[in-house]
């Protein structure tokens, strides 16, 4: 039976960045567009932390079952290492998605915006169907899809829409700039299993593009996310959100390591940055967006 800590470690509190920055970000831009609701930031804080967890749990479960997680590096797998019986973990991802599915019944009943329930439908589903279901799209290399819409376009335009009820090109600009780091947190994840995900027949991105192609990748979205940064605060002379830049070092650092051909083990750090990254630059990115306003 698993610990308490091992049910912590098995949530993967280091990707919970990426869900925290891009509610940060959407309330930057909530402030940009007219103010911001600090209610309904909460809950939409809440909706993005509980899918993320739902959706560590719902990998962890489906990755098991299929074997994939038997010979890997890094976090703790509950089921893969036989730490928690299947059904619990499964369990555990199922109510996870409730908690989400609750709160953003109630974030959308407090804003009357009824349409906003098929968006939260398709992340839930979005997030089931990444490794579970008989086709997992994961398994097929558009994970990363799924990572750039649901953890920076849906999250970042929608905690701003709740609580302005309208869109920017600013917003969208941000939200790709989150959207990019997320991938990056997904990307450094799958090149460090890329080996042990081939053997076991999971095609993610990483094993479609080889090693180079993924190192390639991976820095050109730490690039298009300082892009990002610079489109908005020089065309749209938000100076603030510079602010993000802030965070380039911890960008570098990441970067530099993935050039130089780290494998296995020495990946994680990169993974841990990417997640400390990605949570700096969506706080930094709505201060900035704040303070501009």
């Amino acid at each position: 039976m698993a610990t308490m800590s091992q049910w912590v470690a098995g949530a993967r509190p280091r990707t919970l960045g990426a869900a925290i920055a891009p509610v940060a970000a959407g309330t930057g831009v909530a402030a940009f567009q007219g103010g911001i609701v600090i209610n309904r930031a909460l809950l939409a804080l809440v909706v993005a932390l509980a899918l993320q967890i739902a959706v560590n749990y719902a990998n962890d479960y489906s990755d098991g079952i299929r074997g994939t997680d038997d010979a890997r590096v890094g976090p703790v797998r509950l089921v893969g290492q036989g730490l928690a019986q299947p059904r619990t973990v499964k369990f555990a991802a199922l109510l996870f998605f409730a908690v989400a599915a609750v709160v953003g019944v109630i974030l959308v009943v407090i804003v009357g915006q009824w349409w906003l329930l098929l968006i939260g439908a398709a992340s839930i589903a979005a997030g089931w169907l990444y490794t579970g279901g008989p086709k997992p799209y994961g398994y097929l290399g558009l994970g990363e899809i799924f990572v750039f819409v649901f953890f920076g376009l849906v999250p970042v335009l929608g905690t701003a829409y709740v609580q302005t009820l309208t869109f920017s090109s600013v917003g969208v600009w941000s939200a790709v700039g989150v959207g990019a780091l997320a991938c990056a947190v997904l990307v450094s994840n799958n090149l460090r299993d890329r080996e042990s995900d081939e053997i076991a027949g999971k095609h993610t991105l990483a094993v479609r593009l080889g090693d180079r192609g993924t190192r390639i990748v991976y820095i050109g979205l730490l690039v298009l996310a300082y892009a990002m940064v610079a489109f908005i605060a020089a065309g749209s002379g938000l100076t603030w959100t510079w602010l993000a830049l802030l965070t380039v070092p911890v960008a570098v650092r990441a970067a530099l390591i993935v050039g130089e051909g780290a494998r296995g083990k020495t990946l994680i750090a990169v993974l841990q940055l990417t997640g400390i990254l990605t949570l700096i630059y969506g706080i930094l990115l709505g201060l900035g967006l704040t303070l501009s306003t």
